[in-house]
């Protein structure tokens, strides 16, 4: 049996990886999994439609390139059902990124990002919080993923004291 710690919290800060992730959930596998997306709950049917391994090359708008790699889970935000009545428990989580594993080279240094909507709604991007552990739930909490302007970001990182950060583009 595992030990599931009483209550822990593991803060990602919106820039975890696929590795960090499986490795925080592996011991709690027997929990049922929440997601927390948008000040709401994941409702108890959801399901995993689609995982997505990508490899991105960009020019931000400053003319500068990036590269990065991302596992893109699409989750499908569902009621319950008679077949599934309650939320997915980590293993079959785990299982099937398993799964998608022994088909598709997941990236375990990839960030992971999740897209979530309802039915009939458009999906949302949001990156990984925190994961809060209990003992009758492991609830990832998930943060919107903002539209950021790179050489901005990375002026306002730089800007000293009295201001002085160069401008965008």
């Amino acid at each position: 049996m595992d030990m599931i710690p009483l209550s822990s919290q593991i803060s990602f800060a919106g820039d975890a990886s696929l590795a960090a992730v499986l490795e925080a959930l592996r011991p709690v596998e027997r929990l049922p999994l929440v997601l927390d997306y948008d000040g709401r709950k994941i409702q108890p049917g959801y399901h995993v439609t689609e995982v997505k391994a990508g490899s991105f090359m960009t020019i931000d708008c400053g003319g500068d390139p990036d590269a990065w790699r991302e596992t893109v889970l699409q989750v499908e935000d569902l009621p319950a059902s008679p077949q599934t009545p309650h939320h997915m428990p980590v293993g079959k989580f785990l299982a099937i990124l398993d799964k998608v594993a022994q088909r598709l080279l997941l990236d375990q240094a990839a960030r992971l990002t999740f897209e979530i909507g309802p039915p009939g709604q458009p999906m949302q991007v949001f990156d990984v919080d925190e994961l809060r552990i209990s003992s009758d739930v492991a609830q990832l909490h998930l943060c919107a993923r903002p539209a950021i302007c790179k050489p901005r970001h990375r002026a306002q990182s730089r800007t000293t004291p009295r201001g002085g950060a160069t401008p965008c583009c």
